[in-house]
């Protein structure tokens, strides 16, 4: 090496000694940076173990769901994968109902009337899903499985159907393959409260155990209160069936009860007072089992219904079940209307209306109801529509009120003779007094039975109306003079405590009508012909009062009907007492026909010979 480059290598050298010493750290900057090392080191063993505990929990949590994918696989089978996914919503809809269709259990999960409130102005629901159960029961793979515990897809993959302008349609289906499925199909026409339901079972054959002929249809729902009176809507509160060739029947209306129905049924009821859910066959169920449960007396719901019903299954490829819900109002030209089945044929719906028994039924169906529709018709004022009601009522009676207070004058008139009888026989012949008054009744032509026989006639019409009104839903929510609900009871005062069979409040049609037949009592009180009993004179005086207990809870219409009635019948009474029947010309005219010669009939000849050897005897 050169000299130059023994000097070169030597600067060099003396540059990075220089170097090293003047970029040299001072103590606390190796304090510091062990620090951080320190720190490092730290983070680095907790990182360790938060992977390492993160693919454990991975591990645990794939172990888990291997776990409850093989528990789901045991339980639901092919099924399984219709289990714990989220719940949507599918709302089918026109003018007059709303349905909310769940996509678990593929169910009708809400029911609602448009057109109708409760009596606090909340949405009218006939039933709620927390409070209700809709489902088919079967055995796949030998394992019980209920629809409503799976998920459903719609089928047609809208979220919303609108049935304003044309029929339209849901179909929720329970999917196990392309051409395996339970489907529920649901059409709801514009401007109607049919709703088509239709179940399906689709390539189902090789999954429904082999054995089985028949899968299980279960509904069940508790009616929720609708009305202001709670007592009297539970009372007009029942589950109703209709035989598929017999009569409409229903479940005992108060207390707990339940029926095992091996002959056919046509459609099964879910009745309220205004408002039914009916679930219609096409053809018809061929095993039900019904059940009613009736709740506490404060409780929100009234009562618990619920049907079990077997719809026969023969392993074909499809199997179809077509029938019809109806939900609406019990109106009874309404259900009248919508009470056709598939082919056409009544099957008696408006009988989800008590309208009475015989022939109490047929005067409101062939009279009242005629009247009714026909003044509603050009009246809107439902008051109004009672009161001509109840006039044209006892328009058409007053001949037979005339008949009836003209036989009270006759027997009248006759007290001061039969009083002479009396006197004459003493009590101990009584068989002899009896003979001797018939006999002065013959006489004068009188008839002791004449008074009662007009009364009998107009007593029909009295319990067809007491059937009438608290059913009508014509008056649900109707307002006149002071009752804001005609259907219900018409509140002028609370009382601070309930009065047991009373209630806890004041209704002042229950008043007037109360008041209005003590008045006529009275005046009945005063035509009588004698004072032989007392106990029912004051029976008589007794009525009023118990009105008043019985009706304070009842329709308001149902009061001021009766008040109007009983208002009319005092008018009547008075004007005919005052002008067209004289007690002196009554005298007279029996008098005369004292004179004419008895005509006896051969049953009244066998009656007194009757009579006559008993009192031999």
């Amino acid at each position: 090496m050169d000299k130059n480059s023994i000097w070169g290598l030597v600067i060099i050298g003396a540059i990075l000694i220089g170097y090293t010493y003047l970029t040299k750290p001072s103590a606390e900057e190796l304090k510091a940076q062990q620090t951080r090392d320190s720190i490092a080191l730290v983070e680095r063993v907790h990182n360790e173990k938060i992977e390492a505990e993160r693919l454990a929990g991975l591990k645990a949590q794939y172990a888990e769901v291997k776990q409850d994918t093989v528990a789901l696989k045991e339980t639901y089978g092919v099924f399984a994968s219709a289990v714990g996914q989220n719940e949507e919503f599918v709302t089918l809809e026109n003018e007059l109902v709303r349905l909310t269709i769940n996509t678990k259990g593929g169910r009708i999960a809400n029911v609602q009337l448009k057109e109708f409130q409760t009596h606090d102005s909340l949405p009218l629901l006939l039933w709620e899903e927390k409070n209700s159960k809709f489902g088919v029961t079967f055995y796949a793979e030998n394992k019980p499985l209920n629809t409503q515990d799976l998920f459903f897809v719609e089928a047609s993959g809208a979220t919303s159907v609108d049935a304003t302008t044309s029929e339209k349609g849901v179909s929720m289906r329970l999917m196990v393959g392309d051409d395996q499925y339970v489907e529920y199909k649901y059409s709801l026409a514009p401007d109607s409260y049919m709703v088509d339901f239709t179940v399906n079972l689709v390539g189902m054959q090789n999954l429904i155990s082999r054995n089985t002929n028949f899968v299980t249809f279960n509904w069940q729902a508790d009616l929720p209160s609708h009305e202001k009176s709670h007592k009297i809507e539970n009372q007009y509160t029942a589950l109703y069936y209709k035989f598929l060739d017999d009569e409409v029947d229903y479940l005992s209306i108060s207390g707990d009860d339940e029926e095992d129905l091996a002959t056919r049924v046509k459609w099964i009821g879910f009745k309220q007072q205004f408002f039914s859910s009916v679930l219609i066959s096409e053809d018809s169920f061929k095993g039900v089992k019904l059940k009613s449960v009736e709740m506490e007396e404060n409780a929100p719901v009234l009562k618990n219904f619920s049907a079990e019903i077997t719809l026969p299954y023969k392993g074909n490829q499809v199997e179809s079940h077509p029938m019809k819900f109806y939900f609406g109002p019990n109106k009874f030209k309404t259900l009248r209307e919508y009470g056709k089945d598939f082919g056409g044929k009544d099957i008696q719906m408006h009988k989800l209306i008590d309208l009475g028994w015989m022939i109490f039924g047929w005067v409101n169906r062939y009279f009242v109801i005629p009247i009714f529709n026909f003044l509603e018709g050009f009246i809107s004022n439902y008051g109004i529509i009672i009161l001509i009601l109840t006039i044209i009522i006892k328009l058409i009676l007053a001949p037979l009120t005339y008949k009836s207070y003209l036989s009270t004058a006759k027997m009248r008139v006759l007290k001061p003779q039969i009083d002479e009888i009396n006197e004459k026989i003493p009590k101990e012949k009584s068989m002899e007094r009896q003979q001797a008054t018939m006999g002065l009744y013959k006489k004068a032509g009188v008839n002791p039975m004449g008074g009662c026989l007009p009364m009998l006639v107009q007593f029909p019409i009295l319990i067809a109306l007491f059937r009438f009104f608290p059913a009508s839903i014509e008056l649900r929510q109707k307002s006149f003079l002071w009752a804001t609900d005609l259907s219900s009871y018409d509140s002028i005062a609370t009382l601070p405590w309930e009065i047991p069979f009373y209630g806890d409040h004041i209704s002042l049609f229950c008043l007037l009508m109360a008041g209005t037949n003590l008045v006529y009592t009275k005046m009945n009180g005063q035509m009588q012909t004698s004072n032989q009993m007392p106990g029912m004179q004051a029976m008589m005086y007794m009525m009023p009062v118990m009105f008043l207990v019985w009706f304070n809870n009842y329709a308001s219409g149902l009061s001021y009907y009766y008040f109007v009635a009983t208002l009319f019948t005092i008018i009547q009474t008075w004007a005919i007492r005052k002008w067209m029947v004289d007690d002196n010309k009554v005298l007279a005219m029996l008098e005369a026909s004292k004179k004419k010669p008895v005509k006896k009939s051969k049953f009244q000849q066998r009656l007194e010979d009757a009579a006559k050897q008993k009192g031999k005897k």
